[in-house]
């Protein structure tokens, strides 16, 4: 994000998919503008989207597009790319974060899981270019990951905070064997960055 910002601070920035915009307080000293958009159950986007991801916002709108674990919940992950594209100004970058390997969890819908060939053919078809692929925690510590969500909720209330301690710690400790060019290629979370092509204008 700094990278993005650091000679114009007074950018737009559409976070696309924003639930309760969790890193908002953080980015907006960044950026001129910071506006939510999502669904109309959610009060405190600033524009709403339907469920086929159209906006009201006008055609090159905004420099960066924050869509932070959005893209496995969307109806159609063509059109909410396309809608992205649309209303980022040439040049423009999206910053997408999704899942490769993780649990179902449904906000309200869950839908999609990527390898990293895939997310990348899927974000770069709609007239993106990838600029920045990174994969955060590689297969054995998404592996233990997992394991540790199958189980937590099983556990009594009082083992849970020190089971999941433990498993965090072998999770630290298991993705050290992996380098980054492997947590690239197999990963529970990957971290796109990706530019708007001028021909796509």
């Amino acid at each position: 994000m700094q990278d993005l910002t650091a000679v114009d601070k007074g950018l737009i920035l559409v976070d696309f998919g924003c639930g309760d915009m969790p890193y908002k307080s953080v980015i907006e000293p960044m950026v001129g503008k910071y506006l939510g958009v999502d669904l109309d159950i959610n009060p405190l986007a600033d524009y709403h989207i339907d469920y086929d991801s159209k906006t009201t916002l006008p055609d090159n709108f905004c420099d960066i597009i924050l869509s932070n674990q959005v893209l496995e919940h969307v109806d159609s992950p063509h059109s909410y790319l396309s809608e992205a594209l649309r209303i980022l100004k040439p040049g423009g970058s999206i910053i997408c974060t999704t899942h490769g390997y993780w649990y179902y969890h449904p906000t309200p819908y869950d839908y999609w899981r990527w390898t990293s060939a895939g997310l990348r053919k899927t974000i770069e078809a709609e007239g993106f270019k990838v600029t920045s692929f990174h994969g955060i925690m590689g297969l054995a510590a998404s592996g233990i990951q997992l394991f540790q969500d199958a189980i937590l909720l099983k556990l009594p209330k009082f083992l849970a905070p020190p089971f999941a301690f433990v498993m965090q710690s072998f999770i630290r400790l298991f993705d050290k064997i992996h380098s980054q060019q492997q947590r690239d290629r197999d990963a529970s979370l990957y971290v796109v960055i990706a530019q708007k092509n001028v021909e796509s204008v």
